[in-house]
């Protein structure tokens, strides 16, 4: 049964965002881009956290990630990928609707691109020196 928040962007999502789809999820490109090329995998039953995924359903978001890679390695070429949730409000989810981030990277897009995902708590990601 897939749930449904009418007030909750990504269960009202139009059509034409959908870039692809499966029975548990779409895949969309963000709406404000990190980078070009960001895309969201987004489970169509509303819940807020990669925890209360079944899973099966994890296994289907993840068949999309790899969709979701394989086109942006075929269009786009990055060098590189961050893939990421923001669960919860501590780790900063704005949208209380699980989402995966899958951001291409570029090299260069940053001058010094080491730590990746540790910049989340700045003072803690540059390790190496």
């Amino acid at each position: 049964v897939t749930v449904v928040n009418h007030s909750c962007p990504f269960c009202t999502l139009l059509p034409e965002r959908i870039v692809a789809a499966n029975e548990a999820g779409w895949i969309v490109r963000d709406a404000y881009p990190v980078t070009h090329g960001h895309t969201l995998v987004i489970p169509r039953r509303h819940i807020s956290s990669f925890f209360e995924l079944v899973a099966d359903e994890r296994q289907q978001l993840l068949l999309l990630l790899d969709i979701a890679r394989a086109g942006l390695d075929v269009e786009l070429h990055p060098q590189g990928y961050n893939i990421g949730i923001n669960d919860g409000p501590a780790a900063g989810q704005t949208v209380p609707h699980l989402h995966i981030h899958l951001i291409p990277r570029y090299e260069g897009d940053i001058p010094d691109p080491r730590g990746g995902v540790r910049w989340v708590i700045p003072h803690k990601a540059k390790y190496w020196t």
